[in-house]
């Protein structure tokens, strides 16, 4: 693995698990209590980003690729918490740092490293 590919992994890693950390801090000790259930934010804000954490982990290219899906969901939330909630606007500011470097990390890697290792689309071939 290149340097520059190293570095993508590393801050796609640590980008990544930060995100999750701050997710679990915002929802549970640093937000409004706005009512929901410990299962009702546990599964609309901590799952989708236990989906792809294996593979991450693993330094899968094709892992952090499709984790960007799940990405775009934190990004989202935290452009409407900045606008939606007044009391938030730091706390979604900082996810939406997160997701967007997470975003940034995932893509690169997956690009660079899919290359090493010789995957992607196949050039079609001229008749």
């Amino acid at each position: 693995m290149s340097a520059k590919t190293r570095f993508f992994r590393q801050l796609a890693l640590i980008s990544y698990l930060s995100l999750l950390l701050w997710v679990v801090l915002w929802h549970f000790l640093l937000g409004e209590d706005v009512g929901y259930s410990v299962l009702f934010i546990t599964l609309m804000w901590i799952l989708p980003l236990l989906f792809p954490l294996s593979g991450i982990l693993k330094a899968r290219p094709y892992t952090h690729a499709w984790a960007n899906f799940v990405l775009m969901f934190y990004l989202l939330h935290g452009l409407t918490a900045v606008y939606a909630l007044e009391n938030e606007r730091i706390y979604a500011a900082i996810e939406i740092i997160l997701a967007s470097v997470a975003f940034i990390g995932c893509s690169f890697f997956a690009r660079l490293r899919g290359r090493e290792l010789g995957l992607g689309l196949k050039k079609k071939q001229a008749d």
